[in-house]
């Protein structure tokens, strides 16, 4: 099997990127209640995490468009991951209802790492069977079959292993050693990490997508999401003490993604939503002779400080966003 992995890309760092462009968090949203992701799943994640996501993927389905912006935005090394499971019996259109997944910052031993937990409904006897028939590489760690998206050997190869019917984690195995260890009580849960922890308690049920970052991701999120800020007296200053970053997401026809950014003071939140304004307004400028769809949809961008946060609303309608799809503006190549 050919060596393959899933984009090292920090999750909320690329969903960001691509905001920035009116388009990625759109792929998974939400019509009235937002789900709530169960805390004995995001006790499983160990303790240091970068970053935290959530997706409800089975509401999403409801949407007419979200199978056409999900082609356009998963990349590419992400489809085949798709199209590995599937040769197992694993449909994720259909049996994955939701999805969590975490960043684990660099070490000396290896780069940002990617964990994820699925939910929906396996048949993991039968799986593993295909596995075994198609001699896929495995480990066993604790008791636990890890199957191998790739060689094995790679340090960034994706594994894949069934904690039960209903659950499954994947990433690279370091990052999954890190889950089984909390599961045996080795090491702490992303529970024990109160700033994370926090920002998780605030976002979950916030969308049917929401995302946390800790202060060392959200400086590089911020970067990239806005790089024009940087051009303003303080403002680059005050970047670098962002505390953290949440990111929700709500739609029915058309979409409203919404991120907060989390200060260190409320003078520097006032400062700084002043720099992202005239950032997003030379961001329309760049956009009107390349992209006019997105330049019309950064017309509805509204930021605002309040208190020690930047609270940032990117409402999109389904006129703007059927022309964002047909348009392919959306489309990520990674």
């Amino acid at each position: 099997m050919k060596s393959s992995k899933i984009g090292r890309s920090k999750i909320a760092v690329a969903a960001l990127v691509s905001l920035s462009l009116l388009g990625s968090l759109a792929v998974w949203t939400r019509t009235a209640a937002a789900s709530t992701l169960s805390t004995d799943i995001i006790g499983m994640f160990p303790k240091v995490v970068g970053e935290f996501a959530y997706a409800d993927l089975k509401t999403a389905r409801q949407h007419t468009w979200f199978n056409q912006l999900r082609d356009q935005l998963l990349p590419t090394n992400f489809r085949q991951f798709e199209q590995f499971l599937a040769a197992a019996g694993i449909d994720m259109n259909t049996q994955v209802d939701e999805m969590a997944w975490a960043t684990i910052p660099p070490n000396k031993d290896h780069g940002d790492q990617i964990l994820g937990v699925a939910l929906g409904t396996f048949q993991p006897s039968s799986i593993e069977d295909r596995f075994k028939q198609k001699k896929v590489f495995s480990i066993q760690v604790h008791g636990y079959t890890l199957w191998a998206f790739g060689s094995g050997s790679g340090s960034n190869d994706i594994f894949l292993f069934f904690l039960d019917s209903n659950t499954a984690a994947f990433g690279q195995r370091a990052a999954l050693e890190k889950l089984i260890d909390v599961r045996f009580g080795g090491s702490e849960s992303l529970l024990t990490n109160d700033k994370m922890f926090g920002l998780i308690r605030d976002a979950n049920g916030n969308g049917t997508i929401w995302a946390v970052l800790d202060r060392n991701y959200t400086h590089g999120a911020m970067e990239q999401l806005l790089p024009e800020a940087n051009q303003f007296p303080q403002a680059a200053q005050i970047l670098s003490k962002l505390q953290g970053l949440e990111i929700h997401v709500q739609a029915s026809s058309g979409i409203d993604a919404q991120f907060q950014a989390v200060c260190d003071t409320v003078d520097n939140a006032n400062i700084l939503a002043t720099a992202l304004q005239a950032g997003v307004m030379y961001r329309r400028y760049q956009e009107a002779s390349t992209h006019p769809e997105i330049a019309k949809a950064l017309e509805g961008v509204s930021i605002v400080p309040a208190g020690d946060r930047i609270k940032v609303d990117l409402p999109v309608s389904e006129e703007q966003l059927q022309a964002l799809i047909k348009s392919h503006a959306l489309l990520v190549q990674m």
